[in-house]
């Protein structure tokens, strides 16, 4: 008996997927479990496996393919049998269309010289035979006949990226391209005509590289749409601020050693920088609010969002009732939410609800910047990279940590005085942290 190839709900809010991958061919054989296909909604994406032996009989959405939760995918089954399969709707319809219509366009431009298209985004995969690589890299290897078990990854743990196969296959096609640039030139070099400079123009013209293409889908289209609507939506503004967080860093040093060997947790700056904003919305609750149609929400409990970066995008886990945990909780919280985010592991209702988000480019060396709103929160706080600086302490140059701080908020919701007052109720707490174990 064939079985359906069904494209699964993931999440109650689920309403569309994606087909991001197909791991195998038309008449190839399937084993039950074997991941088949990689599929995504707007911020989870996994492996279908197959439910039962056979062969791949048919694939009714390609690759790119968005389609309704339900919708058949393909086909597994015997040799010559094909199952009952539910027709694909005209929005998949339409989409398989488009996709068929960019690798048509790709097969001319290839047959042209010029290289095709990229239809599929890179997702995260589960490790195999102790290798971390996404699915399109690794088809992309399979076809190029790469041995990507010898590949350095440079994703997140040591994954290997569509990028890092594409950069071994530039690296071993370098005499390729030199040597048929060589016989291009001897090409163009030869019976020159006086005049023919549009000739020589068009010959310029076909060795130019054409663009990659990627369809947008899946994730980043989400962000894409969201964003969008975040700036068209709102009355953003963004002031800035700095904390010397000297003494907090001491004081971390001073916790850490306890925080290690009473809950195995590390310390870090964003746990502190976290519950210092708990703390602040907690006194100023027009920030811990939402625009909602024609009316303000104001929220009693704090649902911390934290904004982690991914190889390919962005997602924004929640620490529901932030205010009620203390402050090893939320550190392990904190890094738990966002280590399972880099691993694809968190649920859709993990992702939502949140009052107020923090975004932290630090790391990146960043100093001030401007924070888009997470809809339809009134308040995103950005943390900048922090610096020693010289400071005057009364009449003593002293050397401090000064760290800067980006507060965007809805002036729909509140204006710049009391957005002011809550950034600097956020600077309080930093500059005096004994206040964050209160």
């Amino acid at each position: 008996m064939a079985e359906n190839i069904i494209m699964p709900k993931l999440g109650m809010a689920m309403v569309e997927g994606t087909v991001i991958a197909w791991k195998k061919r038309e008449g190839e054989a399937v084993k039950k479990g074997e991941g088949i296909v990689d599929i995504s909604s707007e911020k989870i994406e996994m492996e279908v496996e197959a439910a039962a032996d056979g062969v791949l009989l048919k694939i009714e959405v390609p690759e790119g393919g968005v389609v309704p939760y339900g919708t058949v995918l393909g086909v597994i089954g015997q040799p010559g049998e094909l199952a009952g399969t539910a027709s694909v709707t005209a929005s998949a319809k339409a989409t398989a269309e488009s996709a068929a219509a960019l690798a048509a366009s790709d097969e001319q431009r290839t047959k042209a010289g010029a290289p095709a298209a990229t239809t599929a985004t890179a997702v995260l995969d589960r490790p195999r035979d102790g290798i971390k690589i996404s699915p399109v890299a690794r088809k992309m290897a399979e076809e190029a006949g790469i041995d990507y078990t010898k590949l350095m990854g440079t994703g997140p743990q040591g994954r290997i990226t569509k990028e890092d196969v594409e950069r071994f296959i530039q690296a071993g096609g370098e005499k390729e391209t030199n040597a048929a640039a060589q016989v291009a030139g001897v090409q163009t070099s030869v019976a020159p005509v006086a005049g023919s400079s549009d000739h020589a123009a068009a010959a310029v013209n076909t060795a130019e590289k054409q663009p990659e293409r990627i369809l947008v889908s899946g994730m980043r289209k989400v962000i894409a749409e969201r964003m969008y609507q975040s700036l068209q939506q709102s009355a953003q503004l963004t002031i800035t601020m700095q904390a010397d967080i000297t003494e907090l860093l001491q004081l971390k040093e001073k916790l850490s050693p306890e925080m290690e060997r009473r809950y195995q947790l590390k310390l870090s700056v964003t746990d502190l920088i976290a519950r210092a904003v708990v703390l602040s919305l907690l006194r100023h609750k027009q920030m811990n609010s939402a625009y909602v149609e024609d009316r303000i929400e104001l929220y009693e409990e704090v649902h911390l969002g934290i904004a982690v970066a991914l190889e390919k995008g962005l997602v924004v886990p929640v620490i529901r009732q932030a205010e009620q945990k203390t402050l090893a909780e939320l550190s392990s919280q904190l890094k738990s939410v966002s280590a399972r985010a880099r691993q694809n592991q968190l649920a859709p209702e993990e992702m939502k609800g949140s009052t107020f988000t923090i975004t932290n480019l630090g790391s990146y060396g960043v100093d001030t910047f401007t924070p888009v709103l997470n809809p339809p929160e009134a308040g995103i706080l950005g943390v900048g990279a922090a610096k020693d600086t010289p400071v005057f302490v009364g009449d003593e140059l002293q050397r401090r940590s000064i760290l800067p701080l980006s507060l965007t908020f809805d002036h729909r919701v509140l204006d710049g005085a009391p957005a002011a007052a809550f950034l600097a109720t956020v600077r309080s707490y930093l500059e005096e942290p004994h206040s964050l174990l209160v």
